[in-house]
């Protein structure tokens, strides 16, 4: 395993991090399930473990809680929020109101009394920066959260909130939580050299891009995957954004193949050798996925293979740029744009 620092924190992180979204209902795994892969990853060298309150319902959080008890202060524990937990309209957003008491349940949750990493899930287009930054401010003064960051924030986004920082003279996000894939390389554009520019860490989710890559997904085969049955709209190569990813999939096989790794090393060494990444975000579902996730903790990537993988999928291109997690809200509701 390879470690490198979060930022500009000073704490050294695996670089390849546990993403605990699969824990629970969404990933149909129960709790003895959630431990063993938790105690693999641990033995695996991963020293990250990411949830979000919104994760099952907070089950996420409640099983990572169970898998870490005892063993709390050799991880690095970051969780998330933001996202609607009920369907009261407060309990949802990035407001000073909401946030103290999302904590106050994420660590109850967790069972211990302060997280690593906190990060707002998505940017709240309803809530200033410097009404967000304040409390987190305070909240980090309080001891209950060591730093805080965002996800899935737009460049600009990004940007203004390291400005908001400095006028208001509250402390600052020092990380950065989007979406990388070979096949979602937009963040190439924009977030990645805005993060290497204000020094953040990067902690990159879906680098095998929902299944795509795992080696699971190739033409001639029905698509099985966990993801495909509550997502199937995302998988049905009938459709033209689909077929796109099916190509870039077979030819990114045969690099792979050239280059004698899985498709996996291939997926999480691309997104591990951008130097503005700190952390690919590992999602399994079972130990199996885990271990063959973790075989690519090594994995070096040549200039050739590299070169390879632009040929196919250039650098900056989004093959599915509706499923971006980043737009801005005038670009999806028609009234934010409209007198």
């Amino acid at each position: 395993m390879q470690y490198r620092t979060l930022g500009r924190t000073g704490v050294q992180v695996s670089s390849l991090a546990l993403g605990a979204m699969n824990f629970g209902a969404i990933g149909r795994t129960s709790q003895d399930e959630a431990t063993a892969i938790v105690d693999a990853a641990l033995e695996g060298g991963i020293n990250l473990i990411d949830t979000a309150d919104m994760y099952s319902g907070g089950e996420s959080e409640e099983m990572v809680g169970k898998a870490i008890a005892g063993r709390r202060d050799d991880i690095v524990l970051a969780t998330k929020a933001n996202m609607p937990m009920s369907d009261e309209r407060n309990h949802q957003g990035s407001s000073r109101r909401w946030l103290i008491a999302a904590l106050d349940d994420s660590l109850r949750r967790l069972g211990v009394d302060h997280v690593d990493l906190y990060q707002i899930h998505r940017w709240d287009p309803r809530t200033s920066d410097e009404e967000t930054l304040s409390a987190l401010t305070d909240l980090q003064r309080a001891g209950k959260i060591r730093y805080f960051g965002s996800s899935t924030f737009p460049a600009y986004r990004v940007v203004q909130a390291q400005w908001a920082a400095r006028e208001h003279h509250l402390s600052r996000y020092v990380t950065e939580q989007p979406s990388y894939s070979v096949l979602q390389r937009g963040i190439e554009t924009d977030v990645l050299p805005v993060a290497e520019e204000y020094g953040l860490g990067v902690l990159v989710w879906s680098p095998l891009a929902s299944g795509w890559l795992s080696g699971a997904i190739r033409a001639g085969r029905d698509v099985t995957t966990s993801r495909s049955t509550f997502m199937p709209e995302r998988f049905d190569t009938a459709l033209p954004a689909n077929r796109a990813r099916l190509d870039a999939v077979e030819q990114l096989a045969e690099v792979a193949d050239q280059a004698g790794l899985t498709m996996i090393q291939l997926a999480l060494g691309f997104v591990t050798a951008h130097p503005a990444v700190t952390s690919a975000l590992i999602g399994p579902r079972t130990l199996d996925h885990l271990h063959a996730q973790l075989a690519a903790a090594d994995t070096v990537l040549s200039a050739d293979v590299l070169d390879a993988i632009d040929a196919v999928v250039a650098p900056g291109t989004d093959l599915a740029p509706h499923e971006k997690y980043d737009t801005p809200p005038a670009l999806l509701d028609p009234s934010l744009r409209r007198r």
